[in-house]
């Protein structure tokens, strides 16, 4: 892969102790059928063996790269990835995920034939009968597919800086930044293509909540 200094898509990768499905992960990006990218992995404070999984792909592939700090959740995490990036366009990545090979393709397509949309989110498959707290109404549940779900957001740059990136809230802070950029962008939730693969792990927030 050509390294340029500023790639198409930023890729933005949060993850704490998760160096079994992290590679798959990774792999899945590099797989893209879109290659003008880069991957920046936002290691929150692992204690595992996150950074030797992460070192060898970094040896290969001058367009990942690594930062760490202390243990500060997703929120910060992402925007510390945002922070770090370059890309015209942003997107994310969860470690327990993984996209399908024409995801970041599909994306960008998308924005380019629709110049006046500065945000997209959905189009993901995976463990789908699910139901997670409703963010408005804490009482309820609602099914996952009607929810915002923060890694398959793909924008423009000046989008995610105009507004600050993601609020440090304890849940829901993919939906309350969704709920920020509508205000002043244009938004759009897809269905199709379904090409980000969404895995609920052990240890996750919609799981615990």
């Amino acid at each position: 892969m050509n390294f340029t200094l500023y790639p198409t898509i930023s890729v933005i990768l949060p993850t704490y102790n998760r160096e079994t499905r992290l590679v798959r992960a990774v792999q899945s990006v590099i797989a893209q059928t879109f290659t003008n990218w880069e991957l920046i992995v936002v290691d929150d404070g692992s204690t595992d063996k996150t950074f030797e999984r992460i070192s060898e792909f970094m040896k290969q592939y001058q367009t990942i790269r690594y930062m760490k700090h202390s243990n500060r959740k997703p929120a910060i995490s992402r925007n510390a990835g945002i922070q770090a990036s370059f890309g015209r366009y942003i997107t994310f990545l969860d470690s327990d995920d993984h996209y399908l090979p024409e995801h970041l393709e599909s994306r960008f397509i998308y924005l380019e034939k629709h110049p006046d949309t500065d945000l997209i989110s959905g189009g993901f498959c995976g463990d789908d009968d699910v139901y997670v707290t409703d963010c408005y109404h804490p009482e309820r549940t609602i099914h996952i597919q009607k929810c915002i779900l923060g890694a398959t957001l793909f924008g423009k740059r000046n989008l995610f800086f105009s507004l600050g990136g993601f609020e440090n809230l304890d849940y829901a802070e993919d939906t309350d930044f969704w709920k920020r950029a509508s205000e002043r962008f244009s938004v759009k939730k897809l269905v199709e293509p379904k090409t980000y693969v969404y895995e609920r792990s052990d240890d996750s927030i919609t799981r615990n909540r």
